[in-house]
């Protein structure tokens, strides 16, 4: 009975060094994800931004994202190394596996909500040319860097305040998505949006428009 008791106190005993000690590791790991996250990028001290959000700045100038008050970010931020610039306001939110990929510019408003799967891309990607395209894979491919002189068809994006775009929607370069617009569910958006317009489809079509303003 004795020895039964030990057992069971070392075993707890155990049991609370390796909570004691997981946890001290994940405040770490949080620590350094902010650490690395404020290096990047301009963030106002009330954002969130989770611990699966990932912001990947391939330019030395942490000035070429920002992220506002109260803003929530589960997804992913990214700015190319040639070029790109991600402005988003207050009160935001931006979905788990949202992507929002720039080589110009995208600037997102206040009180703009992105839901989860949303792709916002500037640019066209890859070159329209089938060799420039192999060219720029087999750069990176044996350099494994970034290759600097693509020619992707840039063109900005601005969203407007107080957008609300459904999940797994699509919003292309050149466009401007008006203040109070509604993006419907795998919508995909290649043209402007006016604003309060309720819109669906692939490509986008206004159904109506949104009477609470």
């Amino acid at each position: 009975m004795f020895k039964q008791r030990i057992k069971k106190y070392f075993l707890k005993k155990l049991t609370q060094l390796i909570k004691r000690g997981m946890f001290e590791i994940a405040k770490q790991a949080e620590i350094e994800k902010n650490n690395y996250n404020n290096s990047v990028a301009i963030i106002d001290p009330t954002a969130r931004i989770e611990s699966d959000a990932i912001i990947a700045n391939n330019q030395n100038d942490k000035a070429q994202i920002s992220i506002g008050k109260k803003t929530w970010l589960k997804g992913q931020l990214l700015v190319l190394a040639h070029g790109g610039k991600i402005t988003i306001g207050d009160y935001c939110f931006i979905g788990d596996h949202s992507r929002i990929w720039s080589s110009k510019e995208i600037k997102i408003g206040n009180r703009v909500l992105i839901s989860h799967g949303v792709n916002i891309h500037d640019n066209a990607a890859h070159s329209l040319s089938a060799s420039y395209r192999h060219k720029e894979f087999k750069f990176i491919f044996e350099n494994n860097t970034h290759f600097k002189d693509l020619k992707i068809n840039e063109e900005s994006i601005i969203i407007d305040d107080d957008v609300w775009i459904g999940f797994n929607s699509v919003i292309l370069k050149g466009v401007r998505i008006g203040k109070g617009a509604i993006i419907g569910a795998n919508t995909i958006v290649t043209s402007d949006i006016p604003p309060f317009a309720v819109v669906v489809g692939n490509p986008a079509r206004i159904i109506k428009y949104a009477t609470e303003q």
